[in-house]
C-alpha cells in the first residue's frame, strides 16, 4: 500500500555514501538539523546503515534515511539488509535504484513494497525523463532524478531548466503526489540557487558537501542558497 510522505519546498538531500561515517557523520548530521529549524526546510540525510540509530536518536527535525536496501522477509538472507531493522533504528525511508547501487525495475518494484509494508517512505533514483516516467509508475514518494554523467562532480549547463520541467511532467502525469528531486552536478551554492530557480522543489549534494575544506560550512552555504532561490521563484510566480 502507497503510503504519502510529506516534505515541504524547498528541500535538500545530503549524500554521505561512504565519504564520512561515525563521529564525523554525526557531527554532520547534528549541524543540518540545526538548519532545518534555522531556515524552516526539511533535510534528508542518507546514513552509513551503522550510524543511522546515532543519527536519529541525536537530531529532531532531520528525515534519516538509509542508502539501500534488500527486499527480503525476516528469516533466511545473510548481508541483507532488513526493512524491519531500518525502521526500528530508527529511519523514515531509503534510498535505492542509485547509479552504484542499481536494481531492475522488478526488484524495485518488489522493495518498494516492502518498505510500504513497513512504513518506510521510498526515494528512488533515475537517469532520464524515460527512466523517471517508469520509476514514478511504481508509486514511490519520491523521484531523484539524477544523470549518471553529473554523479560525482559532472557540471550542469544552461539546459537545466527544460531537463528539470521534463521530469516534472513525467512524474506529476503519473501522480502529483510523487515528490521529485533533482540532484547530481551540483558543485557549490550557486548550482542549487540555479537548480531551484530552473523550477526544481529540491536538489541535494554528496562530493561537494564530502570534498569540501569545511562541509558543514559547504552545506549551510547550499541550504541559504536554496531558501533564497525558492523565495524568489515563489515570488515571480505570484507576480
Amino acid at each position: 500500500m502507497f503510503r504519502p510522505f510529506k516534505l515541504k519546498a524547498p528541500y535538500f538531500e545530503i549524500g554521505p555514501k561512504v565519504y564520512m561515517y561515525g563521529d564525523e557523520a554525526l557531527d554532520l548530521a547534528i549541524h543540518a538539523d540545526a538548519l532545518c529549524r534555522k531556515f524552516d526546510v526539511d533535510i534528508i540525510f542518507t546514513a552509513q546503515y551503522t550510524d543511522i540509530s546515532r543519527i536519529a536518536h541525536a537530531t529532531t527535525h532531520l528525515k534519516v534515511f538509509a542508502q539501500h536496501m534488500d527486499a527480503n522477509p525476516v528469516g533466511r538472507g545473510v548481508g541483507a539488509v532488513l526493512p524491519e531493522a531500518l525502521k526500528q533504528a530508527g529511519a523514515v525511508g531509503v534510498l535505492l535504484n542509485h547509479a552504484e547501487k542499481p536494481l531492475s525495475l522488478s526488484v524495485l518494484n518488489e522493495t518498494i513494497r516492502r518498505a510500504d509494508d513497513v512504513g518506510l517512505a521510498t526515494l528512488v533514483c533515475a537517469a532520464t525523463v524515460e527512466e523517471s516516467a517508469a520509476v514514478a509508475m511504481l508509486r514511490p514518494n519520491m523521484v531523484l532524478a539524477e544523470s549518471p554523467a553529473l554523479i560525482g562532480g559532472g557540471k550542469r549547463s544552461e539546459d537545466d531548466a527544460l531537463e528539470v520541467a521534463r521530469i516534472n511532467a513525467a512524474v506529476q502525469a503519473v501522480g502529483n503526489d510523487i515528490l521529485v528531486l533533482h540532484g547530481a552536478g551540483i558543485s557549490d551554492e550557486h548550482d542549487v540557487y540555479q537548480i531551484i530557480r530552473s523550477g526544481a522543489d529540491g536538489t541535494g549534494s554528496t562530493s561537494a558537501i564530502m570534498r569540501a575544506a569545511d562541509p558543514k560550512d559547504m552545506l549551510s552555504r547550499m541550504i541559504e542558497a536554496m531558501t533564497r532561490a525558492y523565495r524568489e521563484k515563489t515570488t515571480d510566480q505570484r507576480s
